[in-house]
């Protein structure tokens, strides 16, 4: 797709707006920016996966949460989809929901104004084209989001989303348990967590310790009669 006029530096509104939304600021982002967090209704919790899709690792997922009636959002990578098509609309035919985590996994402070664009509106088409549904969140690499992709999720229709909770378990050291622990201690009804279905930008084989940290998950959430669900029931705060 054609982007906007291409510019040789990053805009110094693009660090301003993306020093609140660093993902090691959580808890401020929770409290300043509850929209982009993803916070929603309290008997909720949305359940949301980056980095696939993945033939390796995705479909594990899959059984475990169809074997739990859970169904999640996967923000997917364009460069991974595009080696396999048909898991994308496996997703959507499981219940789930699909969204757009760009094409390539780089962190949007690097990219020109419209090189974000182009890599954000790439993957959602290919998203809605492989899926056979439309797109409807976005989800910066790592959490930080600037000027210019706010500006193309405007254009694109789509809706920045982050997290309120994650496990860690992108780590080498990460084990079930400890993701598990991670992502409980800050969570609480109406927060968004962020989990990994592939390893493909993190450690290797990480993926079946979160497989392993997910029915402990589902367990938890069931203790304290909070409802796992995809983010287009989450009723994200100003949705």
């Amino acid at each position: 797709m054609t982007g906007p006029e291409r510019s040789n530096r990053i805009d110094a509104g693009d660090v301003v707006l993306a020093a609140p939304v660093l993902a090691t600021l959580t808890p401020l982002r929770r409290a300043v920016l509850p929209d982009l967090a993803g916070i929603g209704r309290p008997g909720h919790i949305a359940l949301t996966f980056d980095d696939g899709p993945d033939r390796r690792s995705t479909p594990h997922f899959l059984k475990v949460l169809a074997e739990h009636d859970v169904r999640a959002t996967f923000f997917l990578l364009g460069s991974m989809l595009r080696l396999d098509p048909a898991l994308g609309r496996e997703l959507v035919d499981a219940g789930h929901e699909v969204a757009v985590h760009g094409w390539h996994h780089r962190m949007l402070l690097r990219r020109r104004a419209a090189a974000t664009y182009d890599d954000i509106a790439r993957a959602r088409d290919l998203v809605a084209t492989a899926s056979g549904a439309l797109p409807r969140w976005y989800r910066p690499p790592y959490g930080v989001l600037t000027t210019a992709g706010l500006r193309a999720c405007g254009r694109l229709g789509l809706t920045p989303v982050l997290w309120t909770a994650w496990g860690r378990d992108w780590e080498a050291r990460a084990t079930p348990d400890t993701i598990l622990r991670t992502v409980t201690r800050p969570l609480v009804g109406g927060g968004t967590v962020l989990l990994h279905d592939s390893d493909c930008t993190s450690a290797a084989g990480s993926w079946r310790r979160t497989l392993g940290a997910l029915p402990g998950l589902i367990e938890w959430a069931a203790a304290r009669r909070l409802t796992l669900g995809p983010l287009r029931e989450h009723a994200v705060v100003g949705q």
